[in-house]
Protein backbone atom coordinates (compact mmCIF):
# COMPACT_ATOMS: atom_id res chain seq x y z
CA UNK A 1 0.00 0.00 0.00
CA UNK A 2 1.19 3.47 -0.86
CA UNK A 3 -0.97 6.36 0.31
CA UNK A 4 1.49 9.05 -0.71
CA UNK A 5 -0.39 11.43 -3.02
CA UNK A 6 0.89 12.02 -6.49
CA UNK A 7 2.06 15.46 -7.54
CA UNK A 8 -1.29 16.04 -9.28
CA UNK A 9 -3.28 14.95 -6.23
CA UNK A 10 -1.27 17.18 -3.90
CA UNK A 11 -1.61 20.17 -6.23
CA UNK A 12 -5.36 19.69 -6.50
CA UNK A 13 -5.75 19.37 -2.71
CA UNK A 14 -3.67 22.50 -2.10
CA UNK A 15 -5.74 24.47 -4.59
CA UNK A 16 -8.99 23.22 -3.05
CA UNK A 17 -7.75 24.15 0.43
CA UNK A 18 -7.09 27.72 -0.70
CA UNK A 19 -10.47 28.11 -2.38
CA UNK A 20 -12.43 26.63 0.52
CA UNK A 21 -10.45 28.68 3.06
CA UNK A 22 -10.99 31.91 1.16
CA UNK A 23 -14.66 31.51 0.30
CA UNK A 24 -16.22 29.13 2.87
CA UNK A 25 -16.02 31.66 5.69
CA UNK A 26 -18.22 31.70 8.76
CA UNK A 27 -20.05 34.79 7.52
CA UNK A 28 -20.78 33.34 4.07
CA UNK A 29 -21.89 30.00 5.52
CA UNK A 30 -24.20 31.73 7.97
CA UNK A 31 -25.73 33.77 5.15
CA UNK A 32 -26.24 30.69 2.97
CA UNK A 33 -28.66 29.06 5.41
CA UNK A 34 -29.46 25.59 4.09
CA UNK A 35 -28.69 26.48 0.48
CA UNK A 36 -25.54 26.05 -1.55
CA UNK A 37 -22.94 28.73 -2.28
CA UNK A 38 -23.18 29.48 -6.01
CA UNK A 39 -20.04 31.64 -6.02
CA UNK A 40 -17.96 28.92 -4.37
CA UNK A 41 -19.31 26.33 -6.80
CA UNK A 42 -18.36 28.58 -9.71
CA UNK A 43 -14.84 28.99 -8.29
CA UNK A 44 -14.39 25.21 -7.96
CA UNK A 45 -15.50 24.56 -11.52
CA UNK A 46 -13.38 27.41 -12.90
CA UNK A 47 -10.35 25.92 -11.14
CA UNK A 48 -11.04 22.56 -12.78
CA UNK A 49 -11.45 20.76 -9.45
CA UNK A 50 -14.47 18.76 -10.57
CA UNK A 51 -13.08 17.67 -13.93
CA UNK A 52 -9.79 16.83 -12.19
CA UNK A 53 -11.42 14.02 -10.21
CA UNK A 54 -11.41 11.84 -13.31
CA UNK A 55 -7.61 12.12 -13.33
CA UNK A 56 -6.78 12.05 -9.60
CA UNK A 57 -9.08 9.11 -8.86
CA UNK A 58 -10.92 8.23 -5.68
CA UNK A 59 -7.89 8.74 -3.45
CA UNK A 60 -7.49 12.21 -4.90
CA UNK A 61 -11.18 12.87 -4.30
CA UNK A 62 -10.82 11.81 -0.66
CA UNK A 63 -8.03 14.37 -0.27
CA UNK A 64 -10.19 17.05 -1.89
CA UNK A 65 -13.21 16.23 0.27
CA UNK A 66 -11.08 16.46 3.40
CA UNK A 67 -10.53 20.09 2.49
CA UNK A 68 -14.24 20.65 1.98
CA UNK A 69 -14.99 19.01 5.33
CA UNK A 70 -12.54 21.22 7.20
CA UNK A 71 -14.65 24.25 6.29
CA UNK A 72 -18.06 22.53 5.94
CA UNK A 73 -18.36 24.31 2.57
CA UNK A 74 -21.92 24.16 1.30
CA UNK A 75 -21.54 22.95 -2.27
CA UNK A 76 -22.62 19.64 -3.91
CA UNK A 77 -19.01 18.63 -4.48
CA UNK A 78 -19.04 15.20 -2.82
CA UNK A 79 -22.33 14.21 -4.46
CA UNK A 80 -21.40 15.39 -7.97
CA UNK A 81 -18.09 13.55 -7.88
CA UNK A 82 -19.21 10.36 -6.10
CA UNK A 83 -22.48 9.94 -8.04
CA UNK A 84 -21.59 11.70 -11.27
CA UNK A 85 -17.97 12.03 -12.36
CA UNK A 86 -16.57 8.74 -11.04
CA UNK A 87 -19.53 6.47 -11.96
CA UNK A 88 -19.75 7.89 -15.48
CA UNK A 89 -15.97 7.69 -15.95
CA UNK A 90 -15.78 4.09 -14.73
CA UNK A 91 -19.10 2.58 -15.83
CA UNK A 92 -20.47 4.83 -18.56
CA UNK A 93 -20.52 3.96 -22.24
CA UNK A 94 -18.30 6.00 -24.56
CA UNK A 95 -21.35 8.04 -25.59
CA UNK A 96 -22.32 8.68 -21.95
CA UNK A 97 -18.79 9.74 -21.06
CA UNK A 98 -18.59 12.10 -24.03
CA UNK A 99 -21.94 13.69 -23.20
CA UNK A 100 -21.97 13.81 -19.39
CA UNK A 101 -18.38 14.29 -18.23
CA UNK A 102 -17.82 17.70 -19.87
CA UNK A 103 -21.10 19.03 -18.43
CA UNK A 104 -20.26 17.71 -14.97
CA UNK A 105 -16.72 19.08 -15.15
CA UNK A 106 -17.86 22.61 -15.94
CA UNK A 107 -20.59 22.57 -13.30
CA UNK A 108 -23.32 22.89 -15.93
CA UNK A 109 -24.59 19.52 -14.66
CA UNK A 110 -24.83 18.71 -10.95
CA UNK A 111 -25.29 15.10 -9.85
CA UNK A 112 -26.42 13.36 -6.71
CA UNK A 113 -27.45 9.84 -5.76
CA UNK A 114 -30.61 8.32 -4.30
CA UNK A 115 -28.59 6.14 -1.95
CA UNK A 116 -29.04 4.04 0.09
CA UNK A 117 -31.63 2.31 -2.09
CA UNK A 118 -33.51 0.31 0.56
CA UNK A 119 -35.71 -1.23 -2.16
CA UNK A 120 -37.87 1.79 -2.93
CA UNK A 121 -37.46 2.22 -6.71
CA UNK A 122 -38.76 -0.23 -9.31
CA UNK A 123 -38.04 -0.22 -13.05
CA UNK A 124 -40.27 -1.58 -15.80
CA UNK A 125 -38.86 -3.22 -18.96
CA UNK A 126 -38.85 0.16 -20.73
CA UNK A 127 -36.67 1.80 -18.07
CA UNK A 128 -39.52 3.72 -16.46
CA UNK A 129 -38.90 4.23 -12.75
CA UNK A 130 -41.45 4.41 -9.96
CA UNK A 131 -40.99 4.92 -6.23
CA UNK A 132 -39.81 7.35 -3.59
CA UNK A 133 -36.66 8.19 -1.67
CA UNK A 134 -37.41 10.39 1.36
CA UNK A 135 -34.13 12.31 1.52
CA UNK A 136 -31.49 12.78 -1.18
CA UNK A 137 -28.56 15.12 -0.40
CA UNK A 138 -28.18 18.19 -2.62
CA UNK A 139 -31.17 17.09 -4.70
CA UNK A 140 -32.47 20.67 -4.92
CA UNK A 141 -29.24 21.64 -6.71
CA UNK A 142 -29.04 18.58 -8.96
CA UNK A 143 -29.71 18.29 -12.67
CA UNK A 144 -29.14 14.51 -12.59
CA UNK A 145 -29.76 11.91 -9.91
CA UNK A 146 -28.28 8.40 -9.94
CA UNK A 147 -31.04 6.01 -8.91
CA UNK A 148 -30.60 2.33 -7.94
CA UNK A 149 -33.63 0.09 -8.46
CA UNK A 150 -34.69 -2.94 -6.44
CA UNK A 151 -32.60 -5.24 -8.65
CA UNK A 152 -29.41 -3.21 -8.13
CA UNK A 153 -29.40 -1.62 -11.58
CA UNK A 154 -28.31 2.03 -11.82
CA UNK A 155 -30.24 4.67 -13.74
CA UNK A 156 -29.50 8.32 -14.46
CA UNK A 157 -32.60 10.48 -14.22
CA UNK A 158 -32.74 14.17 -15.13
CA UNK A 159 -34.48 16.08 -12.37
CA UNK A 160 -36.66 18.15 -14.73
CA UNK A 161 -37.97 15.12 -16.64
CA UNK A 162 -41.68 14.22 -16.74
CA UNK A 163 -42.64 12.00 -13.81
CA UNK A 164 -40.01 13.47 -11.46
CA UNK A 165 -41.14 15.41 -8.41
CA UNK A 166 -38.83 17.02 -5.85
CA UNK A 167 -39.91 18.49 -2.54
CA UNK A 168 -37.64 20.27 -0.08
CA UNK A 169 -36.43 18.37 2.97
CA UNK A 170 -34.35 19.79 5.80
CA UNK A 171 -31.75 17.41 7.18
CA UNK A 172 -29.42 17.75 10.16
CA UNK A 173 -26.73 19.25 7.92
CA UNK A 174 -27.67 21.99 5.43
CA UNK A 175 -27.26 19.87 2.32
CA UNK A 176 -30.08 21.32 0.14
CA UNK A 177 -31.74 17.90 0.40
CA UNK A 178 -35.02 16.86 -1.16
CA UNK A 179 -37.52 14.03 -1.29
CA UNK A 180 -37.54 12.28 -4.66
CA UNK A 181 -40.76 10.87 -6.14
CA UNK A 182 -40.70 9.05 -9.46
CA UNK A 183 -43.90 8.22 -11.32
CA UNK A 184 -42.94 6.44 -14.51
CA UNK A 185 -39.90 8.68 -15.01
CA UNK A 186 -37.53 7.74 -17.82
CA UNK A 187 -34.12 6.52 -16.70
CA UNK A 188 -30.86 6.01 -18.59
CA UNK A 189 -29.09 2.77 -17.61
CA UNK A 190 -25.54 3.14 -16.33
CA UNK A 191 -23.09 0.23 -16.09
CA UNK A 192 -23.59 -3.49 -15.60
CA UNK A 193 -24.64 -5.76 -12.72
CA UNK A 194 -21.62 -4.92 -10.54
CA UNK A 195 -21.83 -1.16 -10.94
CA UNK A 196 -24.16 -0.66 -7.97
CA UNK A 197 -21.86 -2.25 -5.39
CA UNK A 198 -18.80 -0.51 -6.79
CA UNK A 199 -20.48 2.91 -6.81
CA UNK A 200 -21.77 2.38 -3.27
CA UNK A 201 -18.30 1.41 -2.02
CA UNK A 202 -16.73 4.43 -3.70
CA UNK A 203 -19.41 6.73 -2.29
CA UNK A 204 -18.95 5.36 1.23
CA UNK A 205 -15.22 5.92 0.91
CA UNK A 206 -15.65 9.45 -0.45
CA UNK A 207 -18.03 10.48 2.32
CA UNK A 208 -15.66 8.94 4.89
CA UNK A 209 -13.01 11.30 3.52
CA UNK A 210 -15.46 14.18 3.92
CA UNK A 211 -16.02 13.10 7.53
CA UNK A 212 -12.27 13.04 8.15
CA UNK A 213 -12.14 16.68 7.11
CA UNK A 214 -15.18 17.62 9.22
CA UNK A 215 -13.53 16.02 12.25
CA UNK A 216 -10.16 17.66 11.56
CA UNK A 217 -11.86 21.04 11.31
CA UNK A 218 -13.79 20.51 14.53
CA UNK A 219 -10.65 19.45 16.38
CA UNK A 220 -8.67 22.41 15.00
CA UNK A 221 -11.31 24.80 16.31
CA UNK A 222 -11.27 23.09 19.71
CA UNK A 223 -7.47 23.28 19.93
CA UNK A 224 -7.51 26.97 19.04
CA UNK A 225 -10.25 27.76 21.54
CA UNK A 226 -8.77 25.84 24.47
CA UNK A 227 -5.35 27.36 23.80
CA UNK A 228 -6.59 30.94 24.28
CA UNK A 229 -9.47 30.42 26.74
CA UNK A 230 -8.17 30.66 30.29
CA UNK A 231 -9.56 29.26 33.50
CA UNK A 232 -7.95 29.68 36.93
CA UNK A 233 -5.17 31.70 35.32
CA UNK A 234 -4.04 29.20 32.69
CA UNK A 235 -5.23 28.01 29.25
CA UNK A 236 -7.80 25.22 29.20
CA UNK A 237 -5.47 23.24 26.95
CA UNK A 238 -3.10 22.69 29.91
CA UNK A 239 -5.81 20.73 31.75
CA UNK A 240 -5.04 17.02 31.56
CA UNK A 241 -8.67 16.09 30.93
CA UNK A 242 -8.81 18.46 27.97
CA UNK A 243 -5.57 17.09 26.55
CA UNK A 244 -6.78 13.50 26.83
CA UNK A 245 -10.11 14.29 25.19
CA UNK A 246 -8.37 16.09 22.32
CA UNK A 247 -5.87 13.23 21.93
CA UNK A 248 -8.69 10.69 21.66
CA UNK A 249 -10.39 12.88 19.05
CA UNK A 250 -7.14 13.11 17.10
CA UNK A 251 -6.69 9.32 17.07
CA UNK A 252 -10.29 8.83 15.95
CA UNK A 253 -9.80 11.35 13.14
CA UNK A 254 -6.64 9.58 11.96
CA UNK A 255 -8.46 6.23 12.00
CA UNK A 256 -11.16 7.64 9.71
CA UNK A 257 -8.52 9.11 7.42
CA UNK A 258 -6.31 6.04 7.07
CA UNK A 259 -9.19 3.62 6.50
CA UNK A 260 -10.61 5.95 3.83
CA UNK A 261 -7.18 6.19 2.18
CA UNK A 262 -6.82 2.40 2.14
CA UNK A 263 -10.27 1.81 0.66
CA UNK A 264 -9.72 4.51 -1.97
CA UNK A 265 -6.29 3.18 -2.90
CA UNK A 266 -7.65 -0.34 -3.32
CA UNK A 267 -10.54 0.83 -5.47
CA UNK A 268 -8.22 2.92 -7.65
CA UNK A 269 -5.89 -0.04 -8.16
CA UNK A 270 -8.69 -2.47 -8.96
CA UNK A 271 -8.36 -4.58 -5.79
CA UNK A 272 -11.36 -5.97 -3.89
CA UNK A 273 -12.43 -3.20 -1.54
CA UNK A 274 -16.01 -3.70 -0.39
CA UNK A 275 -14.95 -4.74 3.12
CA UNK A 276 -12.49 -1.85 3.29
CA UNK A 277 -15.14 0.67 2.21
CA UNK A 278 -17.47 -0.65 4.90
CA UNK A 279 -14.67 -0.36 7.45
CA UNK A 280 -13.98 3.23 6.45
CA UNK A 281 -17.69 4.06 6.62
CA UNK A 282 -17.96 2.42 10.06
CA UNK A 283 -15.09 4.51 11.40
CA UNK A 284 -16.62 7.62 9.83
CA UNK A 285 -19.89 6.89 11.59
CA UNK A 286 -18.76 5.71 15.02
CA UNK A 287 -15.57 7.73 15.47
CA UNK A 288 -16.95 10.73 13.59
CA UNK A 289 -19.74 11.37 16.04
CA UNK A 290 -17.33 11.02 18.95
CA UNK A 291 -15.03 13.64 17.49
CA UNK A 292 -17.68 16.25 16.71
CA UNK A 293 -19.22 15.76 20.16
CA UNK A 294 -15.77 16.24 21.70
CA UNK A 295 -15.18 19.36 19.61
CA UNK A 296 -18.40 20.88 20.85
CA UNK A 297 -17.84 19.86 24.47
CA UNK A 298 -14.31 21.27 24.52
CA UNK A 299 -15.80 24.66 23.70
CA UNK A 300 -17.68 24.58 26.98
CA UNK A 301 -20.64 26.94 27.06
CA UNK A 302 -19.67 28.39 23.67
CA UNK A 303 -20.29 24.96 22.15
CA UNK A 304 -23.96 25.33 23.00
CA UNK A 305 -24.23 28.44 20.82
CA UNK A 306 -26.00 27.38 17.62
CA UNK A 307 -24.35 30.25 15.75
CA UNK A 308 -20.80 29.25 16.69
CA UNK A 309 -18.74 27.83 13.78
CA UNK A 310 -18.04 24.57 15.64
CA UNK A 311 -21.77 23.79 15.65
CA UNK A 312 -21.70 23.30 11.87
CA UNK A 313 -19.07 20.60 12.29
CA UNK A 314 -21.32 18.95 14.86
CA UNK A 315 -24.29 19.01 12.46
CA UNK A 316 -22.25 17.70 9.52
CA UNK A 317 -20.65 14.99 11.66
CA UNK A 318 -24.00 13.73 12.87
CA UNK A 319 -25.46 13.78 9.35
CA UNK A 320 -22.51 11.81 8.01
CA UNK A 321 -22.85 9.42 10.94
CA UNK A 322 -26.24 8.38 9.61
CA UNK A 323 -25.71 8.77 5.87
CA UNK A 324 -25.23 5.53 3.88
CA UNK A 325 -25.79 3.50 7.05
CA UNK A 326 -25.11 4.15 10.70
CA UNK A 327 -22.43 2.21 12.58
CA UNK A 328 -24.56 -0.74 13.66
CA UNK A 329 -25.98 -1.23 10.15
CA UNK A 330 -22.53 -1.08 8.59
CA UNK A 331 -21.12 -3.52 11.14
CA UNK A 332 -23.94 -5.98 10.44
CA UNK A 333 -23.31 -5.73 6.70
CA UNK A 334 -19.56 -6.13 7.20
CA UNK A 335 -20.09 -9.16 9.43
CA UNK A 336 -22.32 -10.81 6.85
CA UNK A 337 -19.78 -10.10 4.12
CA UNK A 338 -16.87 -11.50 6.13
CA UNK A 339 -18.78 -14.63 7.10
CA UNK A 340 -19.96 -15.32 3.54
CA UNK A 341 -17.66 -13.53 1.06
CA UNK A 342 -17.75 -13.89 -2.69
CA UNK A 343 -15.10 -16.52 -3.54
CA UNK A 344 -11.82 -15.00 -4.65
CA UNK A 345 -11.26 -15.35 -8.35
CA UNK A 346 -14.89 -16.18 -9.10
CA UNK A 347 -15.64 -15.93 -12.79
CA UNK A 348 -17.41 -12.78 -13.95
CA UNK A 349 -20.20 -13.45 -16.45
CA UNK A 350 -19.70 -12.20 -19.96
CA UNK A 351 -20.82 -8.62 -20.46
CA UNK A 352 -20.61 -7.75 -16.75
CA UNK A 353 -18.45 -4.92 -15.49
CA UNK A 354 -14.99 -6.03 -14.36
Amino acid sequence: MDFHPTEEQSAAADLAARIFRDLATHERLAAAGSGSDAELWKALTAAGLIAAVEEVGLLGLVLLLEEQGRTTAQVPYAATCAYGVLPVARHGSPAQRARLLPALGTGEAVATGAFPARGRITADPDGRLTGTVPAVPWLRDATHVLVPDTDGALWFVTTDAPGVRISAVETTAPWAAGALTLAGAEGERLGGPRAHDEVLSAARTAFAGLQAGVCAGSLARAVEYTSIREQFGRPLSTNQGVMLRAADAYMDTEAIRVTAYEAAWRIDTGLPAREHALTAAWWASEAGKRVVHAGQHLHGGMGADLDHPVHRHFLWGRQLDAYLGCGSELLAELGALVSDPVPAGAAIPEGEDA
